[in-house]
């Protein structure tokens, strides 16, 4: 296991390419991290950025939400980046809000859009 703290990257469909551009653009700042990233969105951040330490797991509706959650509850996962589409009805809604529940229960930064992912990681 890495020294490094853990970072959680998610992105629904819609801002897949938004948090791939975010990566290449922070790909300074996110090598400070290990990263743990639903399925696709952790291929498209490997992608746009194959020397950063991504481990993919389950795509968000088959789990990948719940597994970062089960982090989050453990400590493994000290923030939280998921770039959310407010504008697209999601069938796994209720693991997305399970999932931002866990994150301020266990009072870990967490930013659902770019401007305030940004923000978090200029602070580290």
């Amino acid at each position: 296991m890495s020294d490094k703290p853990c970072i959680a990257l998610i992105a629904h469909d819609q801002k897949k390419g938004e948090m791939a551009e975010f990566a290449k653009q922070h790909e300074a700042a996110l090598s400070q991290f290990r990263i743990v990233a639903t399925g696709t969105t952790g291929g498209r951040v490997l992608e746009a950025c194959p020397g950063l330490d991504v481990t993919r797991l389950k795509s968000g509706p088959l789990g990948g939400d719940q597994q970062i959650g089960a982090m989050i509850a453990t400590g493994e996962v000290s923030m939280l980046l998921f770039f959310t589409d407010p504008l697209t009805p999601l069938p796994h809604d209720v693991d997305v809000k399970a999932l931002t529940r866990l994150a301020t229960v266990y009072d870990i930064p967490m930013a659902l859009n770019r401007a305030t992912a940004e923000k978090l990681i200029d602070f580290n």
